[in-house]
């Protein structure tokens, strides 16, 4: 379609330019309707060149297990290399035959050259594939050649070239406009300039990366010729999946070193940190289960249980579920007694009650609507500004900010009393009829969680009753 456009085109601008030299009445602007037109068709900037496909990562190399018995043992346990990255395409030059003659009637920006596309990035080499040795003479593993080296990491392919914009063949041209009858005292014409600038050149594509070279296999070795059993150091489960149900921790237990070079055959290409077999860990867990809420309540709660070094068992609960317990290991066998679990949103549920009295009997009640503070501890910090109207008073003033004593915070089950006026606050800031606008911010703490919570009240010291 844009071809069978383009071959009309000369004939449509002689027309024009023919026709704007007859007389005729009402207006012309004949040029810029062909030229126009024409370049919207026409106009196009170089495409950009496709970008290179990364290379593939190599495979690892096999892990294997052995039994030595003094014979000897060969081993490529190498990791392939990485493929290289694809190169970018080149750019695509643009259309820059859209000019001509044609003076159109509103400046130009030449088409842009194309992109060149980036390179592919080259994969990452196989890592050496790791060797577990089982022995009963160490001396057996001298017989042992083991290539465990990583794979090259593949070439980055080429950023592929930009090509070069569209230059202008006329930099600048005059449009002339007349409006009226020839003739006539309303004819007029007026030049008006216009401007071609040329397209920007496209860019170069980048190189791509090189691949990562692969990392050495390892060895690990155990003192024994039977196969260690699997283990199972780490298991997470709901919380309600632990009522009256033991959970099995295993953990095979190693020791780090130093020159497994030396341990095996020379030439031997493995990583010189390796691992050696020390003891195997078991331990059983329980959680017994105090409080108040059954355990079934919280059934979709998580809980990580994790054996350590030192067979220990780390008990981690849901971040959105505060536990308060004790540990107790005997023999085999770890238990973890809950009491008290809360659900973290109920951990801020605090609210104004009353704010009561004046003078040093002035007092600011909180009540926990979750009825959980028997169990969470709570500190009180309080930013208290007042505003005495009667005075001609327009703003607040801060007299006082700090933390509550905690002997002038009472607890009545879960009822705070905030003893306001016994702090050091100015006589004349706890009149009735001053306006006072208080910000209580509370932590609370259970165990190693805690939170903060901001209360804000205002309104005016009320007459005792």
């Amino acid at each position: 379609m844009h071809n069978g456009f383009r071959s009309k085109l000369p004939l449509l601008l002689t027309f024009c330019l023919f026709t704007s030299f007859l007389p005729a009445s009402g207006s012309v602007l004949c040029p810029a309707v062909a030229s126009d037109e024409y370049y919207k068709v026409a106009r196009n900037d170089g495409r950009d060149g496709r970008i290179g496909t990364d290379g593939r990562s190599g495979r690892s190399g096999e892990n294997q297990n052995i039994v030595v018995n003094g014979s000897p043992v060969n081993l490529d346990l190498s990791g392939k290399d990485g493929e290289d990255g694809e190169d970018g395409e080149h750019g695509d030059r643009p259309d820059c035959g859209y000019q001509r003659d044609a003076r159109v009637s509103h400046d130009i920006n030449a088409p842009n050259g194309g992109n060149g596309g980036n390179g592919g990035r080259g994969g990452d080499g196989g890592n050496g594939g790791s060797l577990t040795v089982y022995y009963s003479n160490l001396a057996d593993l001298r017989n042992i050649s083991v290539r465990a080296t990583g794979g090259e990491g593949g070439r980055g392919g080429r950023g592929g070239n930009g090509t070069e914009g569209c230059h202008c063949h006329r930099r600048s041209w005059e449009v002339k406009t007349c409006t009226g009858t020839p003739g006539s005292s309303d004819y007029k014409c007026s030049d008006k300039t216009y401007r071609c600038s040329d397209g920007n050149d496209g860019r170069d594509g980048s190189d791509g990366s090189d691949g990562s070279q692969g990392r050495l296999g390892t060895l690990s070795i155990v003192n024994s010729k039977e196969a260690l059993a699997s283990d199972t150091p780490t298991v997470q489960l709901a919380i309600s999946e632990l009522t009256n149900k033991p959970v099995n921790l295993s953990k095979n237990k190693w020791n780090q070193r130093i020159g497994a070079a030396s341990l095996l055959a020379p030439g031997t290409a493995i990583a010189d940190d390796y691992r050696e077999f020390e003891q195997r860990l078991e331990e059983t867990f329980q959680i017994v289960w105090q409080e108040r809420q059954p355990i079934t309540s919280f059934g979709n709660q998580a809980v990580t249980l994790n054996l350590t070094d030192n067979k220990q068992v780390e008990v981690t609960f849901a971040e959105d579920l505060w536990v308060d317990g004790n540990t107790k290991n005997e023999a085999n066998l770890t238990t973890f007694t809950v009491n008290h679990a809360i659900p973290k949103k109920d951990v801020t549920r605090l609210a104004v009650a009353e704010f009561a009295e004046a003078g040093q009997n002035l007092n600011l009640k909180i009540v926990d609507l979750a009825a959980k503070s028997d169990a969470i501890n709570t500190q009180f910090r309080i930013k208290f500004l007042a505003k005495d109207n009667l005075y001609g008073s327009s703003s607040y003033k801060t007299e006082y900010e700090g933390d509550i004593p905690n002997e002038l915070v009472t607890r009545d089950y879960n009822r705070f009393t905030l003893a306001l006026g016994k702090l050091k606050i100015p006589d004349e800031a706890l009149r009735p009829g001053v306006n006072v606008d208080i910000e209580v911010v509370a932590t609370r703490s259970l165990g190693i969680r805690s939170a903060k919570q901001t209360i804000s009240w205002q309104g005016a010291i009320r007459k005792p009753r």
